[in-house]
């Protein structure tokens, strides 16, 4: 049992509530607020139909929230079917974290790539 009291997360969840009164068109991410860091606010969005849905609701709340884009990182799970952007700010007196899954199409194996090999003349 954790010895923080609920109101040790006043300020991740008085940013959620701010962020649902200014911004209730966006999409809806998935929530997370913990105790183990009692001052951030996880928003994340997943995709599962290779649509990067997830990639453009993580843009849309990115922009809103004034995150520099070039603070945005990317990267791909060890898996290498899921990528990931992340990003950090600040809002209403919490810390702020976009987090976005994207699963990434597997490219071709070399086995069944297609490959163009030019027309071989012989003399």
């Amino acid at each position: 049992m954790s010895g923080l009291p609920l109101e040790g997360l006043n300020a991740p969840l008085t940013a959620l509530v701010t962020l649902q009164a200014e911004f209730p068109h966006l999409p809806a991410p998935t929530v997370s607020i913990s105790t183990i860091f009692p001052e951030a606010l996880a928003l994340k969005f997943y995709d599962d139909d290779y649509s990067a849905a997830g990639f453009a609701a993580f843009e849309a709340w990115r922009e809103a929230l004034d995150i520099d884009p070039l603070t945005v990182v990317h990267s791909v799970q060890a898996d290498g079917r899921t990528g990931v952007l992340g990003a950090h700010g600040a809002f209403a007196g919490a810390v702020v974290e976009l987090v976005a899954y994207v699963t990434v199409q597997a490219p071709e194996s070399a086995s069944t790539a297609r490959v163009s090999i030019p027309a071989c003349h012989t003399h």
